[in-house]
């Protein structure tokens, strides 16, 4: 993070008080000398700023966060946490007050904004159809072409491209897990939309819960697969142009993660779009699923992949088995679902020739 030059501090601070301000200070907030014990661990180091307005001393406190465990690998960790306090310190009778949340340009100046209410992502636009369209073809008129196999591969080949550097970041692999079993957008979070149904009672959710944890304990001795992934690979994220050309929207959860997030979130909606079809992995789709597990682990050679894949697996099973995402799914379908997720969670390793095994009768 840039250092803070006196006149940018000075600027920020006009900007934020609407007067001219004199920094006439800027030190580390140091702790109380006749304390009795010091914190040894903190999130960053607090800069006391000493100024004057219309020749009237004041002070301040500039607060930043530096990367690390607990929840703060990423600048997006970091900022959330900033734009929480802003608010919640003005909130509490009694506490500190905040007068802004501001950011760092890279040469040190300092944006406010405090004001914002939301946030928002301007990106840029890609045109094209969703893979979905492709498989909904399939399951609907069952034919095949070429074209559908190439671009299968060419997802194939793209995953094995991303995943193929390691990432030494013991911590963040953990975490990762960490989120995928208790993050309101993973697991847990599901879990707990899923409505009062008698085909998915509360006590199917709790012991999938509770086999996710167990299988967190068993990943984390798996940190040096940590690679660079997507997050989010499923076929309404790809948008094909022509052939095999494709773009990708919302990559999610983190810049890295294990491969198997991926490989698993793409291939399982070969099952899914099989299992409205005919009730089970066959035809075409069986034919897509088995090339591209094949593929991938030809071309990777990651074979370890198959031992950390189960919570994963229940992960997207969950999504596809939602009725809140997915409404209208046949009952026959959802109990399928459910049945892989825990089928898969009880084995050892992840065998992707035993899926209608593991979907049940």
């Amino acid at each position: 993070m840039p250092e803070p030059k006196t006149e940018q501090i000075a600027q920020y601070l006009e900007s934020v008080l609407k007067q001219d301000v004199v920094v006439t200070a800027v030190r580390p907030l140091g702790s109380s000398p006749d304390s009795a014990a010091e914190k040894t661990y903190g999130y960053g180091v607090p800069l006391r700023i000493d100024f004057e307005i219309s020749g009237r001393s004041q002070s301040a406190v500039l607060h930043t966060m530096h990367p690390g465990p607990f929840g703060h690998e990423n600048m997006a960790d970091r900022a959330q946490v900033l734009l929480w306090q802003h608010r919640a310190f003005n909130r509490l009778p009694r506490h500190i007050h905040s007068f802004d949340v501001g950011g760092f340009e890279k040469d040190g100046r300092l944006i406010p904004l405090g004001g914002v209410e939301e946030f928002c992502l301007l990106t840029e636009y890609a045109d094209g159809s969703p893979y979905a369209a492709d498989l909904e073809r399939l399951r609907d008129r069952d034919a095949l072409a070429g074209l559908d196999v190439a671009r299968s591969d060419a997802l194939c080949d793209y995953l094995a491209g991303i995943h193929k550097t390691p990432v030494h970041h013991p911590g963040l692999y953990i975490r990762r897990i960490r989120e995928l079993v208790g993050h309101g957008e993973c697991i847990m979070g599901l879990a707990d939309s899923y409505p009062p149904d008698p085909l998915i009672s509360a006590q199917a959710l709790e012991d999938i819960e509770h086999q996710c944890i167990a299988w967190r304990w068993r990943l984390k001795r798996y940190a040096h697969r940590l690679r660079k992934i997507h997050g989010d690979f499923h076929p309404w994220n790809v948008l094909f142009q022509e052939g095999t050309h494709f773009s990708l929207l919302d990559r999610s959860r983190g810049e890295f993660g294990d491969p198997a997030d991926d490989v698993v979130c793409l291939t399982l909606n070969y099952l899914f779009f099989s299992l409205q079809h005919t009730g089970k992995l066959a035809g075409w789709f069986e034919y897509l699923f088995e090339r591209f597990w094949h593929r991938y682990l030809d071309q990777t050679g990651d074979r370890e992949i198959l031992e950390v894949a189960a919570p994963y697996c229940a992960f997207r099973g969950l999504v596809m088995a939602s009725p809140v995402w997915y409404p209208d799914l046949a009952p026959g379908v959802r109990a399928k679902l459910l049945y892989f997720i825990q089928a898969v969670l009880r084995a050892p390793r992840f065998d992707p020739s035993l899926v209608n095994e593991y979907c049940g009768p």
